[in-house]
């Protein structure tokens, strides 16, 4: 297996170790073909790009693209903020990015208060504080009703580190993609799907899937390790995942985009 692309790398905009021009100067010497910048979106109260730094940062993607002579792909890791599943970015943005990824995260503003608890510090404290091997169903159900509405009510092109601090139904939310073409990431920086999880969404959908690094220090880029250690235990059937052995995705985002 050799990785075509990364669409999941992190700079000093969010929360990353090095800068966009390193970045992709790791992914050229990986031999990757597209790398995105895909900082934390705008609703981050910690690690979030600001939309009045956005100027510098597609001057920055296309710098180093040119530069490095690789595709360098202007990207957002935005985040679910609560259970109706809106993200960071308003039709406003599109015209910005080129890659919209979305996952789950904490230290987030939300729209509701509510959501504050009952979404987000709810997961974080059971999943980080107390270990909860066995979420409530209560829980489970609002966590894939807030992953589905994500995916349903926004133009997503993958879903990062699903289940990550986030437990949900794997299967319903993988069903859902798979409907409206949105990628489920396999994350090589974060233990996410298990592999009973995993198996069961290859068997029961016809969901695809990208793998990412999820850098967050350009010496990571390109690392795909923690991922192939998993497919290799389940004998993965590898034409499922877009963006190996010389495929490139076909972006939902690209497309939403086209007609509008």
């Amino acid at each position: 297996m050799i990785l075509t692309a990364d669409y999941h790398t992190h700079t000093p905009y969010s929360h990353g170790k090095n800068t966009v021009d390193e970045n992709v100067a790791q992914a050229k010497a990986a031999g990757l073909r597209q790398i995105a910048i895909s900082d934390h979106g705008f609703s981050h109260i910690i690690f979030g790009v600001r939309r009045k730094e956005m100027p510098q940062y597609i001057a920055d993607c296309k710098a180093a693209a040119q530069k490095h002579g690789i595709d360098v792909l202007v990207g957002i890791e935005s985040n679910i903020r609560g259970l109706d599943g809106r993200g960071d970015l308003t039709e406003r943005d599109y015209e910005n990015f080129d890659v919209y990824l979305c996952g789950n995260h904490i230290y987030i503003w939300y729209d509701k208060f509510a959501d504050m608890f009952r979404y987000s510090y709810t997961n974080f404290f059971a999943e980080k504080w107390f270990h909860v091997k066995h979420p409530s169903k209560k829980r489970l159900a609002r966590n894939t009703k807030a992953y589905i509405n994500a995916i349903k009510n926004n133009p997503i092109d993958a879903i990062t580190h699903l289940n990550y601090i986030c437990p949900a139904n794997a299967l319903e939310v993988a069903k859902c993609a798979a409907d409206y073409g949105t990628y489920i990431e396999l994350n090589s920086k974060k233990q996410h799907l298990t592999d009973e999880e995993l198996s069961d969404i290859v068997a029961k959908t016809d969901a695809r899937f990208i793998i990412n690094s999820d850098a967050h220090a350009a010496v990571r880029v390109g690392d795909t390790k923690r991922v192939e250690e998993q497919l290799a235990r389940l004998d993965f059937p590898m034409d499922r995942i877009d963006n190996i052995d010389g495929r490139l995705p076909n972006f939902r985002f690209t497309e939403f985009k086209k007609h509008m």
